[in-house]
């Protein structure tokens, strides 16, 4: 089945050709980071109007890219939340219309549960390709928006375990970045100065809320805190011990998860997925217990389109009519 995907939840314009769920014949993303730059964080209108600027443009080169026509696509996948309301109504619409005018198959995918599909990609690059991994298995999802911990029962069946009880761990990020004075997008800065830096120089609390679930909140305050207290602070070993005061509760708390659950796979996603020190954690953490740990390349772990349609691909297994043109979009956070 060749399913042609497209997320526009937030900032990004993607568009993807995936068959059977695994095999990636393009993925085309563009991404509006100097757009929304000067303000540092993402304009709701502005990413909409760039979106449906773009949209056509990146469906066109997708389907370039993977040398395939319309005709070509079995189904159409979209991700219809969470995320702007804006912005995920020009990718619904878009894909209704394509979907509308083909005659085929139209489905919505949860952005969080495509981000966990991404895991099962095939990028063909690679050292171990990510199709041998199938359910059940534990996944964390870690991004701006999302912290949480999901139980992956089969294609289908996603059952929250815990999340984050006021800010994610992406929204942490930033939040401290703006106040070292880092540029936008700031987890990716936060990362880039902690390699200067010396993660043991500060202990900042690690919050314990429950097994399963995350605080980020307090972490940030205190890293606020140490800022004001200490005018001659060293920025690198701040972001360094902030990072790693993260990345040591998302690893403790995923690993007991699993050993809990008696899972061996453990699936991490999501855009702070691609943080290097988080990378590092939790594969020396998997392997101290035993466990697999499944990582997808940093390109597949933010926004893209070649997730939603894996994800597309599963429910329309189960589901082969799609959803209705009724589809409409959901901005809430959880899944």
């Amino acid at each position: 089945m060749i399913v042609l995907g497209i997320e526009t939840s937030c900032d990004e314009t993607s568009a993807a050709v995936v068959q059977n769920g695994r095999r990636i014949f393009s993925n085309i993303i563009a991404s509006q980071t100097e757009l929304h730059a000067p303000f540092g964080g993402v304009v709701p209108e502005l990413a909409a109007r760039r979106h449906i600027e773009a949209i056509g443009y990146i469906v066109d080169q997708a389907l370039a890219q993977a040398g395939i026509a319309l005709d070509d696509v079995d189904a159409y996948a979209v991700a219809n939340g969470p995320g702007l309301v804006g912005a995920l109504l020009v990718g619904v619409n878009y894909a209704k219309g394509l979907a509308f005018a083909q005659n085929k198959p139209l489905v919505g995918v949860h952005h969080v549960e495509g981000h966990v599909s991404a895991n099962l990609l095939d990028d063909g690059k690679s050292p171990k390709a990510c199709s041998v991994l199938s359910p059940p298995f534990l996944s964390l999802v870690v991004s701006g928006g999302h912290t949480i911990l999901l139980d992956v029962q089969d294609y289908n069946t996603y059952n929250v375990l815990g999340g984050t009880k006021d800010d994610a761990a992406g929204e942490a990020f930033d939040k401290v970045a703006r106040v070292l004075g880092l540029p936008f997008p700031g987890g990716p800065e936060v990362d880039k100065l902690a390699r200067e830096g010396n993660p043991l120089a500060i202990r900042f609390p690690r919050a314990k809320v429950g097994a399963y679930e995350f605080s980020f909140s307090g972490l940030k305050t205190a890293v606020m805190q140490y800022i004001v207290k200490n005018k001659d602070y060293n920025a690198a070993d701040v972001a360094a011990s902030f990072q790693q005061a993260v990345v040591d509760v998302l690893a403790e708390n995923t690993v007991k998860a699993a050993q809990d659950k008696g899972y061996a796979d453990i699936a991490l996603a999501g855009g702070v997925a691609c943080n290097r020190a988080l990378r590092a954690e939790m594969k020396k953490a998997c392997e101290e217990n035993g466990l697999r740990l499944w990582m997808p390349p940093p390109i597949l772990c933010t926004d893209n389109a070649a997730m939603v349609a894996a994800r597309g691909y599963y429910r329309l297994l189960s589901e082969p009519a799609g959803d209705g043109w009724d589809l409409d979009v959901f901005p809430g956070r959880m899944v």
